[in-house]
C-alpha cells in the first residue's frame, strides 16, 4: 500500500449508511486536488488526514486513491484552521466568524477553544451566548467524533454517532460497549441489526441473555411496523430463530422470562408487547361503556331533520343522519363522491339546531385542515385535541376528560390502536361519538386495523354511502376509484375533458415524470410544480421509488444553491420536505408536509413552514425530515393534492395492490396522471389479497358485549 497525506478541501459525497465517502485532498506535490474514496465518513473539511491504500482508475471519474487505513489530525496551518471551523462542524461558527476568529488568534485558535474559549469575546459579534454555543459544540464534536472513530474501526455506520451521543451523552462510549443491545431499545433508527454488528465484532457471546431478549424483542416491534399488534407463538418462535440462529428452545425461554418480567403479555397463542395489548383492551371496553351509557340527557326530544336547503339527502344519508341522532357511537364509511362530506353537514346541521357543543378531530394537520375548510367549523389533530406535550403526555385523559356532546372524528382508517386508546380515554361515557372513514383506503401506517376492526364486529352501527352522486359521475378519478375498488379495470383512455390520464412509458419513466411535473403540467393546467402537484409512488426504492424521484425533482425544481447537508442529502432553501417521526416537542407528526423557509448557515439551523406554522431544525435533527416532492402512497394518507404524478409499472411488484392504487388515485382532487405499465395496474386491480393483521379488536369487541368477558392471559 503507498500512503499520501493532506489537508480536506472538501467532501464531495459521503453515505450516512454505509459510511462510503469521496473527499478531495490537498496534497504536497500535486498540483490537482487528489480524489480519494472509501469508509471515511468522520473525516471534516481543513483537518489533515494520513491515508494508505492504493491508486484505481474509474472510467468515469479517473484517477482516485482508494483508502485502506486513514488517520485524522488537527488543521496545523491557518489556512487549514479556516476550512475546518468554516465547514459547519462547530455549530455558532460558519464561514464569517471563522475567518474573524483565525484573523485574532492564528495558529493558536484551536488551543483557545480548547482552553479559555472566553478570549472569543474579543470578536466583534460574538458575546456569551455565543461563546457558550461554540463551547458546547467544541466539546459535543470531540465527543462525537471518538463515538465515530470506534464505531467505524468496528464497522459500523458512523451515521449513528451524533444520535448516540444525544441518547447518553458522555457516557455513549462506555454504555455501547457493555451492552450495545442499549442502543437498538433507546435510539431511534437503531435496529437490532446493527446493535448485533457491534456487539460480535466487541465479542459478544451469540448465546448470551442480552442478545437473545433484545432479538425477540426486535421480532416484535418489527411485526408492529408491520401493522401487527401482537405475534403468534410460532411466529414469533420462528423469526427469532431465523434472526438469531439458536435453538427453539431457548428462545421459547426468553420468551418465558419476559413473560415473568411482563415486557410480553401472552394471551392464548398471541404474544403482545404491553402497549398493544393494553391499547387493544381498552380501547374494546372504552367503546362498550360509550355506547351502553345514555347520553347526559336525551340528545333529541325528537329526531330532526336538516334545515331547509338546497341540497338533496337520498335515503342512506337520511339514514345516517337519523342514526347519528340516535345512538351513542356509529360509523359512516364510503369512497369518494358518495356524499360523506355532504352527509356530515347534515349531521352537524341538525347537532346546530339542538344546540350541542361539538368537536371535529382528524389524525393528521391536513386531514383536520380539510376537515375545517369543508364544514366551516374548526378541527383540531387528536394530538392537539388532547392536549398532548412529551413532559406530561396527554393532558386530557380519564381524570381531565373532553368537554362537549357530539366527537366528530375524520379519517378513522389513519388510526392506529394506540392512539384510538389515548383518544377514548378522554372520552366521557355520555358523549356522542361519529366515526368517518373509508375503510377501502389503506390501513394505518402503525399497528392496528382498528376501523375495519369495529366494522367487522357488528356491535357498532356502520352506515355505508356507495351511489355515487351526478355531480362526481364527471370525474373520472372517482368514476375509476370505484372500478378499482369492485376489481374492475380503469378507464385509462383519457380525453380532451378527462381528469384521468396513462402515459405509457417503460424506458425512462422519472425523466418523464420531471417533464410532466416541472414544465407540461404546469403550463397547461397553471399549477404549481411544488405546492400543487405531487408524485406518489409504491416504494421508497428502485430508480421510480420515492428516494430517487426527489433527488432528480428537487435538481429540476429548487435551482437555490443555499442548503444544509446531512449525509448525501441537501435540504435547500425553498425545498418541500416532510417529517418521518412523531416529534411532539415540535408538535410535528409522521407525515406532515412543509417548506424550508429559511437557512442560517452560521447557526446551522434551518425554519420550516409547516401550514403557516414557522418549526425551526438544527443540523443534527435533520434525519427526522425527507424531500418530499416524491412520497410513498403509504405516507400520503389522510392527504389531498390538487395534482397527482404516480409512477405505476413492475419494478414496484411487490407492491401491487388494490388497496394502494386506490388510495393513491383518491389523494387527487383535480388531476391524476399516471405513468408506466397499464399491465401492472391490471395486476394491482386483481390482487385484492391484502396481508391481514394480526389484530384481536373485532373478537374483543364481540366478547364485550356478549358476555363481559375477555380472552384469558398468562
Amino acid at each position: 500500500m503507498e500512503r499520501i497525506r493532506g489537508v480536506v478541501e472538501r467532501i464531495t459525497y459521503a453515505n450516512e449508511e454505509t459510511g462510503y465517502s469521496v473527499i478531495k485532498l490537498q496534497v504536497h506535490g500535486y498540483s490537482d486536488l487528489v480524489t480519494v474514496v472509501g469508509s471515511m465518513a468522520a473525516v471534516s473539511v481543513g483537518t489533515v488526514v494520513d491515508v494508505a491504500g492504493t491508486w484505481t482508475h474509474n472510467a468515469k471519474f479517473g484517477r482516485q486513491f482508494e483508502a485502506k487505513e486513514w488517520k485524522e489530525q488537527l488543521p496545523a496551518t491557518i489556512y487549514g484552521i479556516e476550512k475546518y471551523l468554516g465547514s459547519g462542524l462547530i455549530k455558532g461558527i460558519g464561514p464569517v466568524y471563522a475567518k474573524k476568529i483565525v484573523k485574532q488568534f492564528g495558529d493558536k485558535t484551536l488551543d483557545v477553544l480548547e482552553e479559555d474559549p472566553d478570549q472569543l469575546r474579543q470578536i466583534d459579534g460574538i458575546g456569551p451566548k455565543r461563546v457558550t454555543m461554540i463551547k458546547e459544540a467544541w466539546d459535543e464534536q470531540k465527543e462525537v467524533k471518538n463515538i465515530m472513530l470506534f464505531l467505524q474501526s468496528h464497522g459500523i455506520s458512523t451515521a449513528f454517532g451524533n444520535r448516540i451521543f444525544k441518547a447518553y451523552g458522555n457516557d455513549s462510549l462506555q454504555v455501547i460497549q457493555e451492552n450495545p443491545y442499549k442502543m437498538a431499545d433507546d435510539i431511534f433508527g437503531i435496529g437490532f441489526k446493527t446493535a448485533d454488528s457491534l456487539a460480535q465484532k466487541l465479542g459478544l457471546d451469540p448465546q448470551s441473555p442480552l442478545r437473545c431478549r433484545s432479538g425477540v424483542l426486535y421480532v416484535l416491534n418489527k411485526l408492529a411496523d408491520e401493522g401487527h399488534c401482537y405475534a403468534t407463538e410460532e411466529q414469533l418462535q420462528s423469526g427469532a430463530v431465523d434472526l438469531l440462529d439458536i435453538a427453539p428452545e431457548k428462545i421459547a425461554a426468553v420468551v418465558e422470562e419476559l413473560l415473568q418480567q411482563q415486557e410480553v403479555i401472552a394471551e392464548g397463542e398471541a404474544i403482545y408487547l404491553p402497549p398493544f395489548y393494553y391499547s387493544e383492551e381498552g380501547t374494546a371496553k372504552r367503546l362498550r361503556d360509550i355506547l351502553r351509557t345514555p347520553a347526559e340527557m336525551a340528545l333529541f326530544a325528537e329526531t330532526l331533520q336538516p334545515d331547509a336547503s338546497p341540497v338533496s339527502y337520498d335515503d342512506v344519508q337520511l339514514q345516517a343522519i337519523h342514526l347519528a341522532q340516535t345512538s351513542k357511537i356509529m360509523i359512516l364509511t364510503g369512497g369518494p363522491g358518495t356524499g360523506k362530506t355532504t352527509t356530515i353537514k347534515g349531521i352537524l346541521g341538525v347537532f346546530q339546531q339542538a344546540r350541542k357543543r361539538v368537536l371535529m378531530a382528524a389524525p393528521t394537520g391536513r386531514a383536520a385542515k380539510r376537515m375545517t375548510e369543508t364544514t366551516g367549523m374548526e378541527a383540531k389533530t387528536i394530538h392537539r385535541l388532547l392536549e398532548f406535550s412529551p413532559a406530561e403526555g396527554y393532558k386530557r385523559n380519564a381524570d381531565n376528560p373532553l368537554v362537549a356532546d357530539v366527537l366528530v372524528l375524520d379519517e378513522v382508517s389513519m388510526i392506529d390502536i394506540v392512539l384510538m386508546y389515548n383518544l377514548l380515554k378522554a372520552v366521557p361515557d355520555t358523549m356522542t361519538i361519529i366515526f368517518v372513514g373509508d375503510v377501502d383506503q389503506l390501513p394505518s401506517v402503525g399497528p392496528g386495523n382498528v376501523l375495519g376492526d369495529m366494522i367487522a364486529s357488528n356491535v357498532i352501527p356502520v352506515v355505508k354511502l356507495e351511489r355515487i352522486f351526478r355531480q362526481a359521475q364527471g370525474s373520472q378519478i372517482i368514476t375509476n376509484a370505484h372500478r378499482i375498488n369492485r376489481g374492475q379495470e380503469p378507464d385509462l383512455s383519457g380525453g380532451p375533458t378527462a381528469n384521468f390520464f396513462f402515459i405509457k412509458e417503460q424506458a425512462d419513466i422519472p425523466s418523464l415524470i420531471v417533464e410532466l411535473c416541472a414544465r407540461r403540467l404546469p403550463s397547461y393546467y397553471h399549477l404549481d410544480p411544488v405546492r400543487d402537484i405531487q408524485v406518489l409512488t409504491p416504494m421508497q426504492r428502485t430508480d421510480t421509488g420515492a428516494a430517487n424521484l426527489n433527488a432528480r425533482l428537487q435538481e429540476a425544481l429548487n435551482s437555490s444553491t443555499v442548503h444544509l447537508k446531512r449525509g448525501s442529502t441537501e435540504y435547500k432553501l425553498h425545498d418541500k420536505v416532510m417529517q418521518i417521526r412523531n416529534n411532539y416537542d415540535k408538535e410535528i407528526f409522521n407525515g406532515d408536509i412543509g417548506q424550508v423557509t429559511k437557512v442560517d448557515l452560521e447557526e446551522r439551523t434551518l425554519q420550516v413552514t409547516f401550514d403557516g406554522r414557522s418549526v425551526p431544525y438544527e443540523a443534527l435533527e435533520l434525519d427526522e425530515l425527507v424531500l418530499a416532492y416524491a412520497t410513498t402512497i403509504h405516507k400520503a394518507q389522510g392527504s389531498e393534492y390538487r395534482a397527482v404524478v404516480m409512477p405505476f409499472s413492475f419494478s414496484h411488484y411487490v407492491m401491487l395492490q388494490r388497496n394502494l392504487l386506490y388510495t393513491g388515485i383518491t389523494r387527487a382532487k383535480e388531476l391524476v396522471v399516471m405513468v408506466g405499465d397499464p399491465k401492472a395496474v391490471r395486476t394491482a386491480v386483481r390482487n385484492a389479497n391484502v396481508v391481514r393483521r394480526n389484530t384481536a379488536l373485532a373478537r374483543r369487541l364481540q366478547e364485550k358485549f356478549q358476555t363481559g368477558k375477555a380472552g384469558s392471559k398468562r
